[in-house]
């Protein structure tokens, strides 16, 4: 028969297995979902051979008015612009810009009701957009 101690002893160490079972399983969910976050990340983010930062910041602007956004927030020295799209969603999106040696990296995120979008269309549709813009600025 079992003594009150060993039955502790026992129970103390299943919980124990348990717990570090479940530590196993989140750690590979942090994997994984680091793994997709880098997928969104790479079609959130585009790499210009520009160097003017203001320029970018300009067509960045233009182009979110463009796309029906109301522009909310524009700074220059940090490089990040916020907009949101009312007619009948609510749509947010910010947009960094920063130097990356001769080169601008542009950022894009996008919330659709406090919920960040993982599909690539809208910064697809974003990008392809800012990429137009700025063509036309340079040659223009």
């Amino acid at each position: 028969m079992i003594s009150a101690k060993q039955s502790r002893l026992i129970s103390a160490i299943l919980l124990l297995g348990l717990l570090v079972g479940c530590n196993a399983n989140s750690s590979k969910r942090e994997v994984l979902a680091s793994g997709s976050q880098v997928e969104v990340r790479s079609y959130q983010t585009k790499t210009y051979d520009i160097q003017d930062k203001k320029r970018v910041l300009r067509t960045v602007m233009s182009t979110l008015q463009d796309l029906g956004f109301v522009i909310d927030k524009a700074d220059n020295m940090i490089g990040i612009v916020s907009a949101t799209k009312l007619n009948g969603y609510n749509l947010a999106m910010s947009v960094s810009v920063r130097s990356k040696g001769e080169q601008m990296v542009v950022r894009a995120n996008a919330q659709y009701n406090l919920q960040a979008i993982e599909d690539p269309g809208p910064y697809q549709d974003f990008f392809a957009s800012l990429d137009k813009g700025l063509f036309l600025e340079k040659n223009l």
